[in-house]
């Protein structure tokens, strides 16, 4: 990596991996972009986003990088906008309230997933499942999340998309209970109703998940 950083917001599509933004070794809030192609082992230095960001979450959807939430400045204020980078213009566009809500600084950034070109959110506030409507560029909440899936101010859970599905993995934070469960849902099969597809014993705390092979 050309610019070395932490807290950063990141996605990959087939052989191209985009990293962006983030806090660099003196605390610096950073707009940098580099992107890593894993055909080639190199990196690739992109145009700087419009807004400083850390915290943030990113992902790929219909061919496109977005960038959503995180906090942009010491203040903590959360950032409610997300931005668009087209691959081919080599351009970002600001996306008014991109973010699906919440975010600061103990706050875990954005939970998001794609799954057939649709982004959903989990909201572990309210325990609810939502997704963007790109038309409306607006959050609709459209079902709960499984009852299992607790979480510190969403860190301890992962959430992600796989082809056509939406996956969560997560766990109680119980002395008495302790193990992580895999649930699953196909949007195409109607909404949302979630179906275990694994577990196991584990006194770990879950972190995060990367998805490969989908």
């Amino acid at each position: 990596m050309n610019e070395p950083r932490w807290l950063l917001g990141s996605a990959s599509f087939k052989n191209i991996a985009i990293f962006a933004g983030g806090v660099d070794r003196n605390g610096k809030i950073m707009d940098a972009v580099e992107s890593y192609d894993s055909e080639t082992g190199t990196w690739k230095t992109l145009p700087r986003m419009i807004k400083p960001r850390k915290l943030s979450s990113g992902v790929f959807m219909d061919g496109k990088f977005y960038v959503i939430g995180g906090i942009s400045s010491n203040d903590s204020n959360p950032l409610t906008c997300g931005e668009e980078y087209d691959l081919d213009t080599q351009k970002w566009t600001e996306i008014p309230n991109m973010s699906p809500g919440g975010g600061g600084p103990r706050m875990a950034p954005p939970l998001l997933a794609v799954a057939s070109n649709e982004l959903y959110a989990a909201d572990c506030a309210a325990m609810e499942l939502k997704m963007y409507s790109k038309k409306n560029k607006e959050w609709v909440a459209i079902g709960r999340l499984p009852k299992i899936a607790h979480s510190r101010d969403g860190w301890g859970i992962a959430f992600r998309g796989c082809g056509n599905r939406v996956v969560i993995i997560c766990g109680p934070r119980d002395t008495q209970n302790r193990y992580i469960e895999i649930y699953s849902w196909v949007p195409s099969e109607g909404p949302p109703q979630w179906m275990r597809i694994g577990w196991k014993s584990s006194n770990n705390f879950v972190y995060n998940c990367a998805i490969m092979g989908c």
